[in-house]
């Protein structure tokens, strides 16, 4: 089942995350929103549209903008709506 680690502390875990582009997208009700805080950061993806950023705060520490989600993602990427990813700095495993 794949568990999202950072600094000691689960933030994610679930076997029904959807892998898009080698991320796994964990759906809503398996992440720990207690150590997320959304952030002002936002990207665009041509077809997924536009993911919106976490900070983890996990064990004193904080990960700006580590995680991501697409909270009204495009037609294309209906899938991941509000999923949450991670960044190559949270071990995925």
């Amino acid at each position: 089942m794949p568990k999202a680690v950072w600094n000691d502390t689960v933030i994610a875990e679930s076997d029904a995350t959807e892998l898009v582009e080698g991320n796994h997208y964990f759906p809503p009700e398996a992440v720990n929103m207690d150590v997320l805080t959304l952030t002002d950061r936002h990207t665009a993806c041509p077809w997924k549209g536009q993911a919106s950023y976490y900070t983890i705060n996990a064990n004193g520490e904080q990960l700006v903008n580590a995680a991501w989600t697409y909270l009204t993602p495009k037609d294309a990427a209906s899938n991941i709506t509000k999923h949450v990813a991670f960044d190559r700095r949270v071990t995925v495993s």
